[in-house]
């Protein structure tokens, strides 16, 4: 653990991200292929798995699907704020702890704003199932540009006004140009990145529409990155505007498109969240944490992660007229926002 002189680091190490980053093959080769095949080549047991998106927006769901299905053990989740992503990870452990475990989670929020805080991250930090380390948006941000600038550390004002060193690996000291404290956080170098973008092309070079939360930086931090893409498209109209391209080919190792990869979640212009199905899906957690059966929980697992082969499937147990009725929805929030 942490002491006085030496940083403990969950993912890999600055020097270990280095070496990942030089020993990478950044020349432009097709990195398209399934969902199950990204999942099982990049995510091993252990490692530490970074988020994007941001709350309900662009949340990575279809690969967290995948994830359940193979199963997974002794995660470190690392994310600025989070919704069905986690959750979706977070309650298979609830229900299958052989099949699936969290060990440590390192966020700055993790819940569904109007629908309320996460009821497994409840569930799991009251049973001391989880450690966690507490930050704050800016913060976990300052930290994935750390990783992706390839520093140890990133100084910052931020944690000075709070609790954040007291919750966190965060060290203050005395800067050396004014005098006056300064607070250092550790960079985040996750093993591997988990983005769902608007656009991609087969060699990884991704366009983000709306909201970015932090997801270059995030991608560019980490060892591997599986993006999920609602459009595949060439690589000439992916590039003819270059200063669209938020993540670069060279930090991306998987690309797989899926349609309504963020679903219940949203993704700007293609399709509003789906409100009803993420309180379902709370609704279905939310009795556990009193003690409740997990009887309906299992359920929708069986039936909706483990009783199908891919994200589509899920998908399709949704009537057309529901995704038609979002995809509307978000063309109206685009037109507001226009």
């Amino acid at each position: 653990m942490e002491n006085s002189t030496q940083m403990f680091w969950t993912g890999l190490s600055p020097d270990e991200a280095r070496e990942a980053l030089v020993n990478k093959n950044k020349s432009m080769w097709d990195k398209r292929m399934s969902l199950k095949e990204a999942v099982s080549r990049f995510i091993k047991n252990g490692d530490n798995i970074g988020i994007g998106g941001f709350v309900h927006v662009r949340q990575p769901v279809a690969t967290c699907h995948e994830m359940v299905r193979q199963g997974f053990k002794d995660l470190t989740l690392s994310f600025q704020s989070a919704a069905m992503a986690p959750e979706i990870l977070a309650a298979a452990m609830m229900i299958r702890p052989d099949h699936c475990t969290i060990k440590r989670i390192e966020l700055a929020y993790w819940g569904h704003e109007s629908f309320g805080l996460s009821p497994a991250w409840r569930y799991l930090g009251e049973r001391g199932m989880i450690e966690f380390e507490d930050w704050s948006n800016y913060n976990m941000s300052a930290r994935f540009k750390a990783g992706a600038m390839g520093l140890p550390f990133i100084p910052t004002r931020g944690p000075l006004g709070g609790d954040i060193p007291n919750t966190s690996r965060t060290r203050v000291m005395d800067c050396p140009f004014t005098g006056r404290p300064i607070a250092l956080l550790p960079a985040s170098n996750p093993n591997v990145a988990l983005i769902h973008v608007q656009a991609a092309d087969m060699y990884g070079n991704c366009i983000i529409r709306g909201t970015d939360g932090t997801c270059a930086e995030i991608a560019m931090a980490s060892a591997h990155t599986i993006v999920t893409c609602e459009q595949l498209l060439d690589h000439e109209i992916i590039t003819s505007n270059p200063k669209d391209i938020a993540i670069p080919f060279p930090a991306v190792d998987a690309v797989v498109q899926v349609p309504f990869g963020a679903y219940p979640g949203a993704c700007r212009r293609h399709y509003y969240y789906n409100g009803d199905e993420i309180l379902k899906f709370l609704g279905l957690i939310s009795p556990m944490v009193k003690g409740g059966s997990a009887d309906a929980l299992k359920t929708w697992y069986d039936e909706h992660i483990f009783g199908v082969e891919t994200f589509g499937e899920y998908i399709e147990t949704f009537q057309t007229r529901k995704l038609i009725a979002d995809q509307a929805a978000e063309a109206v929030h685009c037109q507001r926002l226009a």
